[in-house]
Parts: C-alpha cells; sequence; structure tokens
C-alpha cells in the first residue's frame, strides 16, 4: 500500500480521524480532509499527513480537493466518504431546511466526492471507495429520520453505483458502524444511546473509533479487489442481518 494515496474526509476526529491514522500505518499516503482545518492539520501532523479543508457540499470544492491531490501526490486511490452530519431531531421537530441540509452534506457530498474520485481513479484504471453509512439504517433508529435516510441513500447509492465503476477497476463498499464513542455522537442526544444498544451487543462495551477503522482499510486494499456494492455492518453483533 506504500504507493497508494487516499483521501479520508470527515477526518479531524473520530471514526475519520482513526481511518486515516489505519491506512497511514498500513504506509497509504492520506490527505485528510475537513471543514475543521484545524482538526484535520492536528490529525495530518501525527501520522504525517497532508491536511486540506473541504466541505464536501459544495462540488467546487470536491473537484478542487480531488485535482489537487493528483497534482501533489501523482494520484488517487482511495476515498473514503466519512464527512457527516448526526442530528438528533424527534420526528416532530424536524423542518424541511434541517433535512435539507442533513441531506447536502450526507447525500450530495457523498456524490461530490465520488463523482470527482471516480474521474481521477480512471486514468489509473483502479480504484477503493468505502463509504460510512451506520447500522441505524438496519435498526431504524427514532428521533434521526433525516440521518436515518441518508444512510440508506448511502447504501443505494453504493450498491448502485458498484455495477458502472466495476470496469474501470474501481470498487465501492460501504461499512455500517454502530453508535460508537467519538467526539461528535457525545455532542447529541447520540450519546445516551449507550445504555440500550451495549446490552444488545455481542460485546459488553462501547465501540470506539478504532474498532471500525480496520474494516475500512480491508475494503481499501489491493486484498478486497472481489468485493464491491457491499454493506459490511461493524458494530459489536448489535444488527445481525
Amino acid at each position: 500500500m506504500t504507493e497508494r494515496v487516499a483521501i479520508v474526509t470527515g477526518a479531524a476526529q473520530g471514526i475519520g480521524a482513526a481511518i486515516a491514522k489505519e491506512l497511514a500505518a498500513d504506509g497509504v499516503k492520506v490527505v485528510v480532509t475537513d471543514i475543521n482545518i484545524d482538526g484535520a492539520t492536528k490529525v495530518a501532523e501525527e501520522i504525517g499527513a497532508v491536511a486540506k479543508r473541504l466541505d464536501v457540499s459544495d462540488p467546487e470544492q470536491a473537484n478542487a480537493v480531488v485535482a489537487e491531490t493528483v497534482a501533489e501526490l501523482g494520484r488517487l486511490d482511495i476515498l473514503v466518504n466519512n464527512a457527516g452530519l448526526v442530528p438528533y431531531t424527534p420526528f416532530d421537530d424536524l423542518t424541511i431546511e434541517q433535512w435539507r441540509r442533513t441531506f447536502s452534506v450526507n447525500g450530495e457530498g457523498l456524490f461530490n466526492m465520488t463523482k470527482a474520485a471516480v474521474e481521477a481513479m480512471k486514468a489509473n484504471e483502479y480504484g477503493r471507495i468505502v463509504n460510512i453509512a451506520s447500522n441505524t439504517f438496519v435498526a431504524g433508529t427514532p428521533n434521526c429520520a433525516d440521518y436515518v435516510a441518508t444512510k440508506g441513500a448511502v447504501v443505494g447509492f453504493t450498491r448502485a453505483v458498484a455495477g458502472e465503476i466495476g470496469k474501470y477497476g474501481i470498487t465501492i463498499n460501504a461499512v455500517a458502524p454502530g453508535i460508537t464513542a467519538s467526539e461528535g455522537v457525545f455532542t447529541t442526544g447520540h450519546g445516551e444511546g449507550f445504555d440500550y444498544v451495549v446490552p444488545m451487543q455481542a460485546f459488553n462495551r462501547r465501540a470506539v473509533p478504532a474498532d471500525i477503522a480496520p474494516a475500512v482499510a480491508f475494503l481499501a486494499s489491493e486484498k478486497a479487489e472481489w468485493v464491491t456494492g457491499q454493506l459490511l455492518v461493524v458494530d459489536g453483533g448489535h444488527t445481525r442481518n
């Protein structure tokens, strides 16, 4: 993997930061991106990577970051679409403005980055795209209908696009974490869910970001060349499908 180049979005903290660190440990040249450039820079300095500010909901920024990565590092092999909003709002209080905002990042951001990355990967006839979904799509978790809907979109998008980009040597898969003890979770009502979820898992502890990163790293590796269009649930056995 030492010749591979990856972009990880939403990597200033939590699962995204853990993924960036996991890929860097495998020898991948990582571009750490986030709208929080200070956090992204801190992670990048820790692992000897490059940091770039990126709002994935802006297609011009998505195109620019991919173009800069190719210009500076020579290629793009791996894209991890991790950036996302994780709101916690009862349906009675959910507004169309919040719905659109969540989709602009979690849905349109996924499209913007994938579209730009596929064009760059075509040149090498090789690519790995890993999208971060959520087991809330499987569980139907309440109080976050907009979030769950976007993660269903991630799964559908992954399955549909796989059949169109395989001819370019590009795979695309999704990883669905369960509730994970990260900074973002504890800024919302989701942090209260551990007491409910942990007893239903096969393992009696909270998940941490480092539990999720290895699954992403596998799907981003050369060994996963015959895996595409799949959803891998990584939630400690909370949901079993």
